[in-house]
Protein backbone atom coordinates (compact mmCIF):
# COMPACT_ATOMS: atom_id res chain seq x y z
CA UNK A 1 0.00 0.00 0.00
CA UNK A 2 3.01 2.37 1.39
CA UNK A 3 4.66 1.82 -2.25
CA UNK A 4 1.30 2.55 -4.15
CA UNK A 5 1.11 5.86 -1.91
CA UNK A 6 4.45 6.40 -3.10
CA UNK A 7 4.23 6.07 -6.60
CA UNK A 8 1.16 7.91 -6.82
CA UNK A 9 2.66 10.74 -5.03
CA UNK A 10 5.72 10.85 -7.29
CA UNK A 11 3.17 10.76 -10.13
CA UNK A 12 1.26 13.78 -8.82
CA UNK A 13 4.79 16.31 -8.19
CA UNK A 14 5.65 14.97 -11.91
CA UNK A 15 2.53 16.56 -12.90
CA UNK A 16 2.83 19.79 -10.97
CA UNK A 17 6.39 20.23 -12.32
CA UNK A 18 5.65 19.31 -16.03
CA UNK A 19 2.18 21.96 -15.02
CA UNK A 20 4.94 24.75 -14.19
CA UNK A 21 7.26 24.02 -17.03
CA UNK A 22 4.11 25.00 -19.68
CA UNK A 23 2.96 28.23 -17.37
CA UNK A 24 6.59 29.64 -16.98
CA UNK A 25 7.18 28.90 -20.78
CA UNK A 26 7.27 32.22 -22.21
CA UNK A 27 5.03 32.84 -25.62
CA UNK A 28 5.60 35.35 -28.86
CA UNK A 29 3.26 38.07 -29.42
CA UNK A 30 2.55 36.02 -32.42
CA UNK A 31 2.22 32.71 -30.98
CA UNK A 32 -0.33 34.53 -28.48
CA UNK A 33 -2.29 36.44 -31.14
CA UNK A 34 -3.11 32.99 -32.54
CA UNK A 35 -4.23 31.56 -29.74
CA UNK A 36 -6.62 33.75 -29.18
CA UNK A 37 -7.80 34.20 -32.74
CA UNK A 38 -8.36 30.28 -32.29
CA UNK A 39 -10.01 30.12 -29.03
CA UNK A 40 -12.05 33.31 -28.42
CA UNK A 41 -15.05 34.90 -29.96
CA UNK A 42 -13.93 37.43 -32.83
CA UNK A 43 -16.04 40.05 -31.10
CA UNK A 44 -12.98 42.78 -30.90
CA UNK A 45 -10.04 43.96 -33.52
CA UNK A 46 -7.29 44.60 -31.15
CA UNK A 47 -3.96 46.41 -32.03
CA UNK A 48 -1.37 43.53 -32.73
CA UNK A 49 0.41 44.19 -29.76
CA UNK A 50 0.40 41.60 -26.36
CA UNK A 51 1.26 43.43 -23.04
CA UNK A 52 1.91 41.84 -19.95
CA UNK A 53 2.93 44.20 -17.72
CA UNK A 54 1.59 47.97 -16.74
CA UNK A 55 3.03 51.10 -14.21
CA UNK A 56 1.76 54.29 -14.00
CA UNK A 57 1.22 55.53 -17.49
CA UNK A 58 3.42 52.76 -18.99
CA UNK A 59 3.08 48.91 -20.41
CA UNK A 60 5.01 46.45 -21.44
CA UNK A 61 4.54 43.87 -23.85
CA UNK A 62 6.08 40.01 -23.78
CA UNK A 63 8.61 40.79 -25.49
CA UNK A 64 9.73 43.36 -23.02
CA UNK A 65 9.08 46.57 -25.22
CA UNK A 66 7.60 49.52 -23.65
CA UNK A 67 4.78 51.95 -24.54
CA UNK A 68 2.50 54.93 -23.59
CA UNK A 69 -0.78 53.87 -22.76
CA UNK A 70 -2.45 56.50 -24.58
CA UNK A 71 -6.08 54.23 -23.94
CA UNK A 72 -6.27 53.85 -20.47
CA UNK A 73 -8.40 50.46 -21.06
CA UNK A 74 -11.33 53.07 -22.23
CA UNK A 75 -10.67 55.32 -19.40
CA UNK A 76 -10.54 53.01 -16.53
CA UNK A 77 -7.09 53.45 -15.95
CA UNK A 78 -7.76 56.77 -14.97
CA UNK A 79 -4.99 56.14 -11.86
CA UNK A 80 -2.76 54.28 -13.87
CA UNK A 81 -1.32 50.95 -14.07
CA UNK A 82 -0.57 49.04 -10.53
CA UNK A 83 -1.54 52.35 -8.18
CA UNK A 84 0.12 51.31 -4.99
CA UNK A 85 -2.95 52.64 -3.30
CA UNK A 86 -5.69 50.73 -5.71
CA UNK A 87 -3.16 47.27 -5.91
CA UNK A 88 -2.98 47.45 -1.25
CA UNK A 89 -6.89 48.39 -1.10
CA UNK A 90 -7.64 45.28 -3.67
CA UNK A 91 -5.13 42.90 -1.79
CA UNK A 92 -6.64 43.51 1.61
CA UNK A 93 -10.30 43.64 1.15
CA UNK A 94 -9.82 40.80 -0.59
CA UNK A 95 -7.55 39.31 2.18
CA UNK A 96 -10.81 40.25 4.42
CA UNK A 97 -14.06 39.76 2.71
CA UNK A 98 -14.71 39.94 -0.94
CA UNK A 99 -18.38 39.22 -1.75
CA UNK A 100 -21.59 39.03 0.37
CA UNK A 101 -24.56 39.90 -2.00
CA UNK A 102 -26.91 42.43 -0.73
CA UNK A 103 -28.99 39.33 0.75
CA UNK A 104 -27.00 40.93 3.77
CA UNK A 105 -25.43 43.68 4.99
CA UNK A 106 -22.03 44.20 5.23
CA UNK A 107 -19.76 46.76 6.79
CA UNK A 108 -17.90 48.43 3.76
CA UNK A 109 -20.98 49.45 1.62
CA UNK A 110 -22.56 52.41 3.82
CA UNK A 111 -19.37 54.40 4.14
CA UNK A 112 -18.78 54.03 0.80
CA UNK A 113 -22.48 55.62 -0.30
CA UNK A 114 -21.74 58.03 2.39
CA UNK A 115 -18.86 59.06 0.54
CA UNK A 116 -19.79 59.51 -3.31
CA UNK A 117 -23.35 60.97 -2.09
CA UNK A 118 -21.08 63.13 -0.36
CA UNK A 119 -18.75 64.00 -2.85
CA UNK A 120 -21.20 64.64 -5.60
CA UNK A 121 -24.10 66.24 -3.99
CA UNK A 122 -26.56 63.51 -3.97
CA UNK A 123 -29.13 61.69 -1.53
CA UNK A 124 -28.44 58.33 -2.60
CA UNK A 125 -26.30 55.88 -4.60
CA UNK A 126 -27.13 52.86 -6.45
CA UNK A 127 -24.44 50.25 -6.95
CA UNK A 128 -23.85 48.04 -10.01
CA UNK A 129 -21.06 46.67 -11.52
CA UNK A 130 -20.17 48.09 -15.51
CA UNK A 131 -21.42 51.28 -17.49
CA UNK A 132 -24.16 49.42 -19.45
CA UNK A 133 -25.48 48.05 -16.17
CA UNK A 134 -25.56 51.61 -14.08
CA UNK A 135 -27.11 53.08 -17.68
CA UNK A 136 -29.54 50.60 -17.71
CA UNK A 137 -30.49 51.33 -14.11
CA UNK A 138 -30.78 55.43 -15.00
CA UNK A 139 -33.12 54.29 -17.59
CA UNK A 140 -35.40 51.96 -15.28
CA UNK A 141 -35.71 54.55 -12.71
CA UNK A 142 -36.21 57.27 -14.91
CA UNK A 143 -38.96 55.30 -16.65
CA UNK A 144 -40.34 53.96 -13.04
CA UNK A 145 -40.40 57.99 -12.33
CA UNK A 146 -42.60 58.44 -15.09
CA UNK A 147 -44.96 56.51 -13.91
CA UNK A 148 -44.96 56.91 -10.41
CA UNK A 149 -44.35 60.42 -10.28
CA UNK A 150 -45.08 62.46 -13.43
CA UNK A 151 -48.30 59.46 -14.13
CA UNK A 152 -47.65 58.83 -17.40
CA UNK A 153 -50.33 55.79 -18.54
CA UNK A 154 -49.09 52.50 -18.12
CA UNK A 155 -46.40 51.17 -20.57
CA UNK A 156 -46.55 54.23 -22.52
CA UNK A 157 -43.09 56.20 -21.19
CA UNK A 158 -40.90 57.80 -24.00
CA UNK A 159 -36.46 57.78 -23.20
CA UNK A 160 -34.74 60.33 -25.46
CA UNK A 161 -30.97 59.80 -26.07
CA UNK A 162 -28.83 61.77 -28.57
CA UNK A 163 -27.58 60.40 -31.83
CA UNK A 164 -23.85 58.86 -32.26
CA UNK A 165 -24.38 58.09 -28.29
CA UNK A 166 -22.56 54.82 -26.99
CA UNK A 167 -23.66 52.98 -23.34
CA UNK A 168 -22.53 49.55 -24.55
CA UNK A 169 -24.26 46.53 -26.38
CA UNK A 170 -27.12 45.56 -24.28
CA UNK A 171 -30.41 45.33 -26.14
CA UNK A 172 -31.67 48.10 -24.81
CA UNK A 173 -28.11 50.13 -25.48
CA UNK A 174 -28.42 48.72 -29.19
CA UNK A 175 -31.90 50.05 -29.17
CA UNK A 176 -31.17 53.43 -28.49
CA UNK A 177 -27.88 53.37 -31.04
CA UNK A 178 -27.77 55.09 -33.95
CA UNK A 179 -24.59 53.39 -35.22
CA UNK A 180 -25.19 50.41 -37.57
CA UNK A 181 -22.12 48.61 -36.31
CA UNK A 182 -23.43 48.17 -32.96
CA UNK A 183 -27.64 47.47 -33.55
CA UNK A 184 -27.33 46.05 -36.91
CA UNK A 185 -28.44 42.27 -36.70
CA UNK A 186 -30.21 42.33 -33.51
CA UNK A 187 -33.81 43.11 -33.47
CA UNK A 188 -36.44 43.48 -32.85
CA UNK A 189 -35.30 46.50 -30.42
CA UNK A 190 -37.18 48.21 -27.55
CA UNK A 191 -40.03 50.43 -27.98
CA UNK A 192 -40.10 53.92 -26.15
CA UNK A 193 -36.65 55.16 -27.41
CA UNK A 194 -36.04 58.10 -29.39
CA UNK A 195 -33.13 59.64 -30.52
CA UNK A 196 -32.77 63.27 -31.14
CA UNK A 197 -29.17 65.35 -32.83
CA UNK A 198 -27.13 66.09 -30.02
CA UNK A 199 -25.71 69.27 -29.15
CA UNK A 200 -29.08 70.80 -30.64
CA UNK A 201 -31.18 72.54 -28.08
CA UNK A 202 -34.14 73.28 -30.29
CA UNK A 203 -34.14 69.20 -31.40
CA UNK A 204 -34.40 69.19 -27.35
CA UNK A 205 -37.24 71.25 -26.62
CA UNK A 206 -39.38 70.06 -29.32
CA UNK A 207 -38.97 66.14 -28.75
CA UNK A 208 -39.34 67.23 -24.46
CA UNK A 209 -42.70 68.94 -25.13
CA UNK A 210 -44.52 65.10 -25.54
CA UNK A 211 -46.02 64.32 -22.18
CA UNK A 212 -45.19 60.71 -22.61
CA UNK A 213 -41.05 61.44 -22.36
CA UNK A 214 -39.55 60.31 -18.92
CA UNK A 215 -35.94 61.67 -19.03
CA UNK A 216 -33.03 62.40 -21.78
CA UNK A 217 -29.33 60.56 -21.22
CA UNK A 218 -26.61 62.15 -22.88
CA UNK A 219 -22.90 61.93 -22.58
CA UNK A 220 -21.64 65.49 -21.79
CA UNK A 221 -18.73 64.98 -24.12
CA UNK A 222 -19.63 62.19 -26.51
CA UNK A 223 -16.80 59.33 -26.42
CA UNK A 224 -16.95 56.55 -28.22
CA UNK A 225 -18.43 58.96 -31.39
CA UNK A 226 -15.19 60.47 -31.23
CA UNK A 227 -14.65 62.99 -28.76
CA UNK A 228 -17.51 64.98 -29.75
CA UNK A 229 -17.27 68.24 -27.43
CA UNK A 230 -20.61 70.20 -27.13
CA UNK A 231 -21.27 73.51 -27.63
CA UNK A 232 -20.87 76.04 -24.58
CA UNK A 233 -24.06 76.36 -23.47
CA UNK A 234 -25.35 72.89 -24.49
CA UNK A 235 -25.62 71.60 -20.97
CA UNK A 236 -27.14 74.46 -19.51
CA UNK A 237 -29.87 74.49 -21.76
CA UNK A 238 -30.27 70.49 -21.03
CA UNK A 239 -30.70 71.38 -17.75
CA UNK A 240 -33.26 74.01 -18.18
CA UNK A 241 -35.49 71.98 -21.09
CA UNK A 242 -35.23 68.77 -18.47
CA UNK A 243 -36.39 71.13 -15.62
CA UNK A 244 -39.21 73.49 -18.09
CA UNK A 245 -40.72 70.09 -18.93
CA UNK A 246 -40.87 67.93 -16.19
CA UNK A 247 -38.12 65.26 -17.47
CA UNK A 248 -35.58 63.87 -15.88
CA UNK A 249 -31.99 64.15 -17.08
CA UNK A 250 -29.44 61.71 -16.78
CA UNK A 251 -25.69 62.68 -17.46
CA UNK A 252 -23.71 59.48 -19.15
CA UNK A 253 -19.98 60.09 -17.45
CA UNK A 254 -19.33 56.25 -17.24
CA UNK A 255 -16.28 57.57 -19.49
CA UNK A 256 -16.34 61.55 -18.55
CA UNK A 257 -16.47 61.13 -15.18
CA UNK A 258 -13.42 61.02 -12.48
CA UNK A 259 -11.34 63.58 -13.58
CA UNK A 260 -11.38 62.63 -17.10
CA UNK A 261 -11.91 66.07 -18.81
CA UNK A 262 -10.39 68.19 -16.42
CA UNK A 263 -12.96 68.67 -13.84
CA UNK A 264 -14.62 66.07 -11.67
CA UNK A 265 -17.72 65.86 -13.72
CA UNK A 266 -17.81 67.07 -17.30
CA UNK A 267 -21.54 68.41 -16.09
CA UNK A 268 -19.09 70.79 -13.76
CA UNK A 269 -17.55 73.05 -16.90
CA UNK A 270 -21.40 75.01 -16.90
CA UNK A 271 -21.68 73.83 -12.84
CA UNK A 272 -24.92 71.94 -13.96
CA UNK A 273 -26.61 69.16 -11.78
CA UNK A 274 -28.35 66.30 -13.69
CA UNK A 275 -31.03 64.40 -12.10
CA UNK A 276 -29.33 61.14 -12.31
CA UNK A 277 -25.56 60.75 -12.65
CA UNK A 278 -24.06 57.80 -13.77
CA UNK A 279 -20.44 56.71 -13.25
CA UNK A 280 -18.26 53.96 -13.93
CA UNK A 281 -14.86 52.46 -15.83
CA UNK A 282 -12.06 54.22 -12.99
CA UNK A 283 -15.04 54.36 -10.00
CA UNK A 284 -13.02 50.38 -9.49
CA UNK A 285 -9.37 51.52 -10.07
CA UNK A 286 -9.48 49.78 -13.68
CA UNK A 287 -9.10 46.86 -11.41
CA UNK A 288 -12.67 45.71 -9.97
CA UNK A 289 -15.77 46.58 -12.30
CA UNK A 290 -17.59 49.47 -10.25
CA UNK A 291 -20.32 51.50 -11.59
CA UNK A 292 -23.52 52.96 -10.31
CA UNK A 293 -26.19 55.82 -10.26
CA UNK A 294 -26.56 58.86 -8.07
CA UNK A 295 -29.86 60.83 -7.78
CA UNK A 296 -31.77 62.70 -4.76
CA UNK A 297 -34.84 61.19 -3.23
CA UNK A 298 -37.21 62.45 -4.79
CA UNK A 299 -36.04 59.96 -7.98
CA UNK A 300 -34.58 57.22 -6.21
CA UNK A 301 -37.15 56.71 -3.50
CA UNK A 302 -39.04 54.86 -6.78
CA UNK A 303 -36.58 52.00 -6.37
CA UNK A 304 -38.03 49.57 -3.89
CA UNK A 305 -36.68 46.52 -2.55
CA UNK A 306 -36.96 43.54 -5.14
CA UNK A 307 -37.89 45.76 -8.07
CA UNK A 308 -33.81 46.40 -9.00
CA UNK A 309 -30.69 45.06 -8.04
CA UNK A 310 -27.20 43.32 -8.50
CA UNK A 311 -25.33 40.28 -7.06
CA UNK A 312 -21.95 41.64 -7.23
CA UNK A 313 -23.28 45.62 -6.63
CA UNK A 314 -22.10 46.69 -3.48
CA UNK A 315 -19.80 43.88 -2.42
CA UNK A 316 -17.02 45.05 0.25
CA UNK A 317 -14.19 44.59 -1.76
CA UNK A 318 -16.11 46.80 -4.60
CA UNK A 319 -16.73 49.37 -2.13
CA UNK A 320 -13.10 49.74 -0.44
CA UNK A 321 -12.04 50.59 -3.98
CA UNK A 322 -14.33 53.11 -4.84
CA UNK A 323 -13.75 55.00 -2.02
CA UNK A 324 -9.64 54.80 -2.67
CA UNK A 325 -10.30 56.02 -6.21
CA UNK A 326 -12.45 58.97 -4.52
CA UNK A 327 -9.45 59.43 -2.26
CA UNK A 328 -6.40 59.65 -4.89
CA UNK A 329 -9.09 61.93 -7.06
CA UNK A 330 -9.03 64.09 -4.10
CA UNK A 331 -5.46 64.16 -2.94
CA UNK A 332 -3.39 63.61 -5.62
CA UNK A 333 -5.19 67.29 -7.68
CA UNK A 334 -5.60 65.08 -10.53
CA UNK A 335 -8.83 66.50 -12.10
CA UNK A 336 -6.67 70.00 -12.25
CA UNK A 337 -3.44 67.44 -13.40
CA UNK A 338 -5.67 66.13 -16.05
CA UNK A 339 -6.89 70.23 -17.55
CA UNK A 340 -3.03 71.32 -17.48
CA UNK A 341 -1.87 68.45 -19.09
CA UNK A 342 -4.35 68.59 -21.50
CA UNK A 343 -4.03 72.38 -22.64
CA UNK A 344 -0.68 71.64 -23.11
CA UNK A 345 -1.46 68.48 -24.91
CA UNK A 346 -3.79 69.82 -27.66
CA UNK A 347 -1.14 73.42 -27.90
CA UNK A 348 1.54 71.00 -28.64
CA UNK A 349 -0.87 69.28 -31.71
CA UNK A 350 -2.23 72.77 -32.74
CA UNK A 351 0.88 74.43 -33.36
CA UNK A 352 3.08 71.24 -34.73
CA UNK A 353 0.69 69.10 -36.28
CA UNK A 354 0.27 69.04 -40.42
CA UNK A 355 -3.92 70.49 -40.54
CA UNK A 356 -3.71 68.95 -43.81
CA UNK A 357 -3.23 65.39 -42.27
CA UNK A 358 -4.85 66.12 -39.05
CA UNK A 359 -7.86 68.35 -39.95
CA UNK A 360 -9.36 68.32 -36.15
CA UNK A 361 -7.99 68.29 -32.29
CA UNK A 362 -10.57 68.46 -30.00
CA UNK A 363 -11.20 67.30 -26.76
CA UNK A 364 -11.25 68.89 -23.13
CA UNK A 365 -8.77 67.53 -20.39
CA UNK A 366 -7.07 64.41 -20.98
CA UNK A 367 -9.92 63.63 -22.99
CA UNK A 368 -8.79 64.42 -26.78
CA UNK A 369 -9.22 63.20 -30.26
CA UNK A 370 -7.71 64.19 -33.70
CA UNK A 371 -10.21 63.59 -36.97
CA UNK A 372 -7.14 62.48 -39.86
CA UNK A 373 -7.64 63.50 -43.72
CA UNK A 374 -8.55 59.80 -45.44
CA UNK A 375 -7.19 61.24 -48.55
CA UNK A 376 -4.00 60.57 -46.59
CA UNK A 377 -4.14 57.55 -44.57
CA UNK A 378 -6.76 55.46 -42.14
CA UNK A 379 -6.59 56.01 -38.42
CA UNK A 380 -5.71 52.29 -37.48
CA UNK A 381 -2.78 52.60 -39.54
CA UNK A 382 -1.91 56.06 -38.70
CA UNK A 383 -2.27 53.43 -35.07
CA UNK A 384 0.08 51.11 -36.01
CA UNK A 385 2.50 53.45 -37.00
CA UNK A 386 2.51 55.02 -33.26
CA UNK A 387 2.60 51.91 -31.56
CA UNK A 388 6.31 51.06 -33.92
CA UNK A 389 7.07 54.28 -32.43
CA UNK A 390 6.24 53.26 -28.39
CA UNK A 391 3.03 54.82 -28.33
CA UNK A 392 -0.70 53.00 -28.38
CA UNK A 393 -4.20 54.44 -28.95
CA UNK A 394 -6.52 53.32 -30.30
CA UNK A 395 -9.15 54.43 -33.80
CA UNK A 396 -12.50 55.13 -33.63
CA UNK A 397 -14.77 54.65 -36.81
CA UNK A 398 -11.86 55.11 -39.87
CA UNK A 399 -10.29 58.77 -39.69
CA UNK A 400 -10.70 59.54 -35.60
CA UNK A 401 -8.09 58.64 -33.14
CA UNK A 402 -8.44 59.19 -29.19
CA UNK A 403 -5.82 60.12 -26.94
CA UNK A 404 -6.51 59.19 -23.04
CA UNK A 405 -3.86 58.54 -20.82
CA UNK A 406 -4.11 57.75 -17.33
CA UNK A 407 -4.74 61.24 -15.48
CA UNK A 408 -1.10 60.49 -13.67
CA UNK A 409 0.61 61.31 -16.31
CA UNK A 410 3.34 64.06 -16.15
CA UNK A 411 5.04 67.17 -18.40
CA UNK A 412 7.89 65.33 -19.50
CA UNK A 413 5.50 62.39 -20.87
CA UNK A 414 3.15 64.25 -22.37
CA UNK A 415 5.51 66.19 -24.13
CA UNK A 416 7.13 62.74 -25.33
CA UNK A 417 3.62 61.74 -26.38
CA UNK A 418 2.89 64.30 -28.78
CA UNK A 419 6.20 64.50 -30.22
CA UNK A 420 5.56 60.81 -31.39
CA UNK A 421 2.08 61.65 -32.39
CA UNK A 422 3.79 64.70 -34.19
CA UNK A 423 6.33 62.84 -36.23
CA UNK A 424 4.29 60.11 -37.12
CA UNK A 425 1.71 62.22 -39.32
CA UNK A 426 3.85 65.06 -40.26
CA UNK A 427 6.07 62.04 -41.80
CA UNK A 428 2.53 60.63 -43.54
CA UNK A 429 3.40 61.34 -47.41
Amino acid sequence: MSSTLSRSTRLIKNEIKSHLKIKKRSFSSKEIIQREKQYCAQNYHPLPVVLARGQGVYVWDVEGNKYLDFLSGYSANNFGHCHPKIVETLISQANTLHHTSRAFYNNILSDFAKKITEYFGYDRFLPMNTGVEACETAVKMSRKWGYMQKKIPKNEAKMLFATNNFWGRSIAACSSSTDPTCFEGYGPFLPGFQCIPYDDLTALDIAAQDPLVCGFMVEPIQGESGINVPSDGYLKGVRAICSKYNILWTADEVQTGMGRTGKRLAVDYEDVMPDILVLGKSLGGGVYPVSGCLANDNVMSVIKPGTHGSTFGGNPLASKLGMTTLDILQDENLAENSFKMGEIFRKELEDKINKKIAITVRGKGLFNAIVINRNYAKAWDICLKMKERGLLCKQTHDDIIRFVPPLVINEEQILESTDIIINVINGLK
